[in-house]
């Protein structure tokens, strides 16, 4: 789940407690390019430097001047999302990085992380992308795949979930849950990048906008783990979860990919680990977040493994640092296997307590450094 559609306050909480975690988003913006794009917003603004830009690999550089937490989107017209950056601190910086076609675009500033933005439209000119290299392609063909396989492989899993809730079997629903969601916590960029799909099966009830029908897993985890017993509504919200997740499957082929989408991508799963699995605020009622915490970071690991052959050429030293810590990453979480290393299962996370906690966020800011370098080293 986006961690935008946490409430302000818990998003301004956990960035505090966790030192922003987010490796471009820093006080210097020294990095950017000359030919950057800046973009500055603050509580009721989002300006932009230049409104027609060419094609190609295009560099947004962003300063957060408002006094509330925000998010940068480069959108397409239909709001399917390019690149973003999120939790960008009051005062803070960021660095977003994506390949871009010539065509109509919208930037987007969303303080407080909440609704559709301050935006300012731009124009991509020029014709297509700069060219692609034979391992860039491969990387994407390669990452392309997985994201499907993932989606197919996903359905069967929910379909265990969603038939237990129609058959009012409370225990075997719980065991399917967690199962359920790892193919979409391993690729959940790409089914973010459609925008409406996210909110239907991931939004927690927090994170719901004004008007909005709350439903997919963490509705059904609620009356699971916390209510204790499915509700009239539940066999319907199941069949609604089928449904939704099966337009996700049909769409994945359809999903804008790059390399650099790849590495923010991968950027943005640490994210996704540091607002809301570090914080237990993901799965709150099921306590499963190490489940899609572990996910989170499979995902991220697939699209670096893919991008290192182009990465290694431009920053070899960035590679070593990338594979040091995504190990030392891996082999914190083995810790809270529920039968040891090779446990397919994990502890519940409300049994994880504040000190190992701040272990697990310790080793999420040493990845997310150098991860949010990733993106940069593949377009040099």
């Amino acid at each position: 789940m986006r961690p935008a559609r946490l409430s302000v306050v818990s998003a301004i909480a956990a960035v505090a407690a966790l030192t922003a975690v987010t490796g471009c988003t820093e006080k210097s913006d020294s990095k950017a390019a000359a030919g950057a794009v800046r973009v500055t917003a603050d509580d009721t603004s989002c300006d932009v430097s230049k409104k027609e830009f060419p094609s190609g690999h295009v560099e947004l550089a962003v300063e957060n001047k408002g006094s509330k937490v925000t998010e940068v989107y480069l959108l397409f017209p239909d709001d399917r999302i390019v690149t973003e950056r999120e939790n960008i601190g009051p005062g803070t910086k960021a660095t977003l990085t994506a390949e871009v076609k010539s065509g109509s675009y919208e930037i987007a500033c969303k303080p407080g992380m909440k609704g559709d933005g301050i935006r300012q439209k731009v124009t991509v000119t020029g014709g297509t992308a700069a060219a692609r290299s034979p391992e860039k392609d491969a990387a994407v063909a390669a990452y392309r795949k997985y994201a499907q396989e993932q989606a197919d492989a996903t359905l069967p899993k929910v379909k265990v979930f969603t038939d237990a809730v129609r058959a009012g079997d409370i225990e075997g629903a719980k065991k399917a849950y967690a199962p359920s969601r790892v193919g979409w916590e391993r690729t959940e960029p790409v089914a973010e990048s459609f925008g409406d799909i996210d909110p239907l099966v991931d939004t927690r009830a927090d994170g719901l906008e004004k008007g909005q029908k709350w439903t997919g897993w963490h509705r059904l985890e609620k009356e699971l783990w916390q209510d204790k017993k499915l509700s009239p509504d539940a066999p319907g919200l199941a069949d609604e979860l089928d449904k939704d997740l099966a337009d996700w499957q049909k769409r994945v082929g359809t999903a804008v990919i790059t390399p650099t989408s790849m590495a923010n991508g991968a950027k943005e799963l640490l994210d996704e680990v540091a607002a809301g699995k570090i914080t237990g605020e993901e799965d709150r009622y099921s306590h499963t977040d190490l489940v899609d915490f572990k996910a989170n970071v499979e995902g991220a690991q697939q699209s670096y493994e893919l991008l290192k052959p182009v990465a290694v050429k431009n920053d070899a030293a960035l590679v070593t640092e990338l594979g040091k810590q995504f190990a030392a990453l891996n082999t914190l979480l083995d810790k809270y296997r529920a039968g040891g290393a090779g446990s397919g299962e994990f502890v519940s996370y409300d049994t994880v307590r504040e000190p190992q906690r701040k272990e697990l966020s310790d080793a999420v800011n040493a990845l997310a450094e150098p991860l949010s370098r990733l993106a940069a080293a593949v377009v040099k």
